[in-house]
């Protein structure tokens, strides 16, 4: 799943094969823009700012595009075949030594580069960025009190970068259930230090190791391993969906280590306004197995 690392390592790669070529064609399989041609234009540069990505071209022209859940760069020298089915492909770019095509792009347009701000502006301080600033992810984070943790580790807004995983292993690396509200837990500060300790381990890989293990099945305390025990204390993980900014996310944490509030099992779902004014959509949903309260408190969710 594309993080801020995964999408770091995408623009390195991506502008390490294409800064300085002239672009021989292109082709946008987006109706917006299927039309346009950006050929005899030179990249200038591919950054990543949290999980967009900006391909910048001599002639003022940004190509934004985001990864979502699936999507993908891939290089291939220009006789290669393509590793993926013509239908998810979303862009081509052809230059003399590469042909970089984007697969399941989630966001895939062209703008301005003076009006990059408009689709990146709203972003917190990146995380592994040169923009990175401590003390105001802490404040951003902590800006609603009684936002649920997981929720507000997830927002853009907040900070650049951080994406499901990143905020479930934290979660369980400071003992804090994702449920508690922001105005409760203790050292915010700790928590974004964390966070970016984490990322910048896997800045040069995008693989989102927090256990040091690099071995399939070995990667991760809590995210992907629901009904296995956990590596601390043996109860089985626990996944749940937690509400997010932009959609929900599922959530995986351990009851016992993470005592707290948990998910909200009552059936219901109500409108309320997150940061920015708008709405956002609450829901409870939970599986997994339950453990009659053995430090589960109320429930546990992560």
């Amino acid at each position: 799943m594309p993080e801020g690392d995964t999408v770091l390592v995408a623009a390195a790669r991506l502008h390490a094969a294409l800064a300085g070529e002239r672009l021989l064609a292109t082709d946008f399989r987006v109706p917006r823009f299927a039309t346009v041609d950006l050929s005899d234009q030179t990249v200038q540069e591919v950054v990543a700012r949290g999980k967009h990505l900006l391909l910048r071209t001599d002639a003022g022209v940004t190509l934004h595009s985001h990864l979502k859940m699936e999507g993908a760069w891939h290089l291939y020298r220009p006789r290669d075949r393509w590793r993926g089915p013509d239908f998810q492909v979303r862009a081509v770019l052809r230059t003399e030594p590469w042909v970089a095509v984007g697969f399941r792009l989630g966001i895939c347009e062209l703008l301005p580069t003076a009006r990059e701000h408009e689709v990146v502006g709203h972003l917190g301080p990146d995380v592994l960025g040169p923009d990175w600033d401590a003390a105001e992810a802490v404040r951003r984070l902590g800006a609603d009190p009684d936002r649920a943790v997981g929720t507000a580790l997830l927002d853009q807004r907040v900070m650049a970068g951080p994406g499901n995983i990143y905020k479930c292993e934290v979660c369980f690396l400071r003992g804090v259930d994702p449920w508690t509200p922001v105005g409760q837990v203790d050292d915010l500060g700790g928590m974004v230090d964390l966070l970016k300790r984490l990322m910048e381990a896997n800045r040069a890989s995008g693989r989102q190791i927090t256990t040091g293990d690099t071995r399939p099945g070995r990667t991760h305390w809590v995210a992907g391993r629901n009904g296995r025990p956990c590596r601390r204390c043996g109860i089985p993980i626990r996944k749940a969906d937690q509400e997010s900014y932009d959609a929900d996310r599922v959530t995986w944490w351990c009851p016992t280590c993470q005592p707290g509030p948990g998910p909200d099992r009552r059936p219901r779902t109500t409108e309320r306004q997150a940061p920015g004014g708008r709405p956002s959509l609450r829901s409870a949903r939970t599986s997994g197995p339950r453990h009659g309260g053995r430090g589960a408190g109320a429930s546990g969710r992560s």
